[in-house]
């Protein structure tokens, strides 16, 4: 049964597949290495651009960076996991202030730009380089935030130095550079954890305040599932705009700046004043800011059923009341909450498709997966993890 579960790749395996295509490639040796991970976010969504908490770990997928200085102004970039009918080779000039980048294509190496557009660590070189990821691409996972910061760390290794930018502005330079040269208005949550998280922990971030607090997750008798639905429904641009938009009109109809300040009894006194579909979207913002912060309780004192029941509500929010979730995704949800030794299961990311996240017993895995793949009309692919290191240097 636990061969249903998909292997994830070595680092060191990754790091040897990168060094090769770049020796075909420039026809020299890598000098520096770099890696960051994709991300699961535990519970906590659609609350970061509400001024809320958000609570991910960092995955053991990676984007691995291999390469080294050029002394020419270019900059050459060869992906080994381009997407659909991109090609997998860019170039582009060392920026600077009379010549600056712009977006263009092919659209993957458009947070490759952004970050080197945005870096804050020193005056850049020309390089050459080979990036190589384990993180599924349109999972929900994050594959965007860990090339950004895969991207920002191969600099600074590259250069020696990061001139003592904090982590913190770091992932704000990569933030920005989504929302500039991939036009993804995106919160902070997938660039913090890529940069920030550690090994065994969770981080519950406060996406008002910018501050972050690490919280143990270590016991080895409890581990995460992330399962991927392998579908995606493309609505999720236009209705996110959609989504943030109702929030801003529920928080101001209380009288608000944001949800975040807002509690269930004012919103349920200022009913009158917003229609239905408004104020169910305002109820689950303001129900997940709370189950979040109830959930890093919960974790700090290893209550695994009470956080599971927060997964399972934070789900069913999501589902009845933001309407981000689909079939594919409540029936993997259904599926897992069947077994026994399951404490909870929920949508996360975006939605409209993409990956589950579920908190369950190591013992329990078998059973799980064989029980999600008899019940699931689709292929699911399963990933059991490990909360996993920040974004970091390598040795080549």
């Amino acid at each position: 049964m636990a061969e249903l579960q998909t292997p994830i790749p070595l680092l060191g395996d990754l790091v040897n597949q990168a060094v090769k295509a770049f020796k075909e490639k420039f026809g020299c040796e890598p000098t520096t290495a770099a890696c960051a991970p994709g991300r699961v976010n535990l519970i906590g969504e659609h609350t970061d651009y509400n001024d809320g908490f958000v609570f991910p770990m960092a995955l053991p997928l990676v984007t691995v960076f291999v390469g080294k200085k050029t002394d020419g102004g270019t900059c050459r970039v060869m992906t080994l996991a381009p997407g659909v009918d991109d090609p997998n080779y860019v170039e582009f000039p060392v920026p600077s202030e009379s010549s600056p980048l712009a977006p263009g294509t092919p659209k993957w190496a458009n947070y490759v730009k952004g970050v080197v557009a945005n870096y804050k660590g020193g005056k850049l070189s020309g390089f050459d380089c080979t990036l190589i990821t384990s993180v599924p691409l349109g999972g929900g996972v994050s594959s965007s935030a860990s090339l950004e910061v895969g991207t920002y760390v191969f600099l600074d290794q590259l250069l020696g130095s990061d001139n003592g930018v904090s982590k913190k502005d770091k992932a704000l330079a990569c933030q920005k550079a989504e929302h500039d040269f991939a036009g993804a208005p995106c919160g902070i949550m997938d660039q913090f954890i890529s940069i920030m998280g550690e090994e065994n922990h969770a981080l519950l971030i406060d996406c008002r305040s910018l501050e972050s607090r690490l919280v143990p997750l270590k016991d080895p008798n409890v581990v995460i599932l992330v399962t991927n639905s392998n579908v995606k429904h493309n609505i999720e641009a236009s209705e996110y705009s959609t989504r943030r938009a109702q929030c801003e009109n529920g928080a101001k109809a209380i009288g608000l700046k944001s949800l975040r300040d807002a509690t269930e009894s004012q919103l349920q006194e200022n009913k009158s004043k917003i229609d239905d579909v408004t104020y169910r979207r305002a109820r689950h913002v303001i129900g997940e800011i709370r189950r979040t912060d109830e959930a890093a309780i919960a974790l700090q004192n290893n209550d695994y059923i009470l956080f599971g029941q927060l997964m399972l509500q934070s789900h069913n929010s999501l589902r009845d009341d933001f309407e981000v979730s689909c079939p594919e995704l409540d029936q993997l949800v259904e599926a897992a909450m069947e077994v026994d030794g399951v404490y909870g299961s929920r949508m996360t990311g975006g939605g409209f498709g993409g990956c589950t996240v579920t908190l369950l017993k190591k013992d329990a895995v078998p059973t799980t997966l064989q029980h999600i793949k008899k019940r699931y009309t689709g292929t699911p692919t399963f990933y059991v993890c490990a909360a996993s290191q920040a974004a970091r240097g390598l040795s080549i």
